[in-house]
């Protein structure tokens, strides 16, 4: 799962061009963070985004696989970018806010956490 600095520099130059990012290091990987929420994942220098039943097609269409980090079971929730799309920072835009859009549509969906009374 490693990911070099210049990987790791290069998407993040490409994603702020168009859609304010941060990462974090994550299990040998990087997480990539838009408005708060993760909305990809870089791995042994390759890049996913977090998908839905609205934008799979874009990557299905495409040929791209789906997230499978090390020995672990495949993730349908991250596919990953196409080379041309990463090089082309307006692109890139459109597919990174897809899905910001799908991690505002998953966030929107979980119920809130309700907090315990104490007992009297």
């Amino acid at each position: 799962m490693p990911v070099t600095q210049s990987y790791r520099d290069y998407v993040l130059d490409q994603l702020n061009q168009g859609l304010p990012v941060t990462s974090k290091s994550m299990f040998g990987g990087v997480g990539i963070y838009a408005s708060g929420l993760i909305i990809g994942v870089l791995d042994d220098d390759r890049f996913f985004l977090k998908v839905n039943d609205s934008n799979r097609p874009d990557y299905e269409t495409r040929g791209m696989p789906p997230w499978s980090p090390g020995s672990g079971p495949t993730m349908l929730s991250y596919f990953e970018v196409p080379e041309d799309v990463l090089d082309d920072a307006e692109s890139l835009r459109g597919w990174a806010q897809k899905s910001l859009a799908v991690a505002q549509s998953a966030k929107a969906k979980k119920p809130k956490k309700r907090s315990k009374s104490k007992p009297v």
